[in-house]
């Protein structure tokens, strides 16, 4: 092979390299709005009866919010949560079955975790509901860790356990797949986890859901192992841990890509707000899959330190945390003033020759609370 061939052969295979990793997420300033209620945690939303509800939770109590019209706006009423009545439960997952029945999925932090009364080791459990998700009864927990509790932990929350998390179903709607966080055991073990539910067990999920370990789904959900698909950089235990957490995952139609995004904790105190990151995956299947984040906004945009829990709305007909398009709304707690767009490889146009390019980050001015 010449060398001119040979050059031309590595450019096109850089080239085609390059565009296989280009999709980006960008943020533009945008009106502010919010959801209607307090919010602590990712804020699960579907459609029923041509109406957009959304679960919100703070521990207590669990709320459900219904968008009526412009006229009547939104409409907010406690969720009669039965059994879960004693326990504080972050709902952070929802879906919708054809026949209206809803299902949720819940954080939970018991408050016996550990002798300090501040600190906590959550679970996760499912909930059904056949009213619209006005009352919804237990399923019980479906996801805990195996480690043992951490009591000297520093980190001011949590001892281990598994939380802050989302759900979503695959395209062939054969699984659920839940992104989790797991705050405890070995350092290498902590991170961003994963773990999946068939979808025919969703009614009966106790027991029925598998963690990702070593590149197989075979370690059960109550005690399993896990291999993280991000690994903290620097274990929950410490005051200041470096990691990413609280995953909200949802599928682009303008992608044809499953979409994560995410925060990243750096430094004490230790929940300090880093920035927040995207990644992309094509097959939930594959975990090693999911590329490396990017950051779509650092500290310099954020109105504070501690506000987390990226989402997207998606703004299409049917569009919610884990639908969305080319544009959609981009909230931290419950609270928005981007629009978030996501831009394919193919799509990105080269510039005139001298004109700038815009990147991946787009870093926005402080906004005043």
């Amino acid at each position: 092979m010449s060398p001119l061939v040979l050059r031309l052969t590595l450019l096109i295979a850089l080239l085609a390299g390059s565009r296989a990793t280009a999709q980006v997420a960008r943020l533009r300033g945008a009106d502010r709005v919010s959801f209607p209620t307090l919010t602590d945690g990712n804020t699960p939303t579907f459609w029923l009866d041509g109406r957009l509800h959304l679960f919100s939770s703070i521990g207590r109590p669990l709320q459900i919010s219904e968008w009526s019209n412009d006229a009547v706006g939104w409409t907010t009423a406690n969720v009669d949560v039965g059994s879960l009545s004693d326990k504080a439960i972050w709902m952070e997952a929802a879906w919708v079955d054809s026949d209206r029945t809803v299902f949720g999925w819940y954080h939970h932090e018991p408050h016996d975790a550990t002798d300090a009364s501040n600190l906590t080791a959550p679970k996760i459990g499912a909930v059904v509901s056949f009213d619209g998700g006005h009352t919804v009864r237990d399923l019980g927990f479906v996801l805990v860790s195996g480690d043992p509790d951490d009591a000297e932990a520093k980190n001011g929350a949590f001892t281990g356990g598994h939380g802050d998390f989302s759900v979503v179903l695959d395209q062939r709607h054969e699984y659920f797949y839940f992104f989790f966080t797991n705050y405890g055991g070995d350092a290498a073990g902590q991170g961003i986890v994963a773990a999946r539910l068939a979808f025919a067990d969703r009614f009966d999920p106790v027991g029925k859901v598998s963690k990702y370990y070593n590149g197989e789904w075979n370690e059960p959900g109550l005690g399993g192992r896990v291999t993280p698909i991000f690994p903290a950089a620097r274990a929950w235990q410490h005051a200041d841990p470096d990691s990413f957490w609280g995953p909200a995952v949802h599928w682009n139609t303008h992608l044809n890509e499953f979409v994560m995004l995410l925060n990243h904790a750096s430094g004490e105190p230790g929940w300090t707000q880093e920035g927040i990151y995207v990644s992309f995956a094509l097959d939930l299947s594959r975990p090693d899959t999911w590329k490396e984040p990017a950051k779509i906004l650092g500290t310099s945009g954020f109105p504070d330190w501690g506000l987390f829990y990226p989402q997207v709305m998606g703004l299409e007909p049917g569009g919610s945390d884990t639908v969305a398009g080319a544009t959609a709304r981009f909230y931290i707690n419950g609270l928005s003033a981007w629009e978030i767009d996501f831009v394919p490889d193919e799509e990105m146009i080269l510039p005139p020759d001298g004109a700038t390019r815009p990147g991946p980050i787009f870093v926005l001015p402080r906004i005043p609370l």
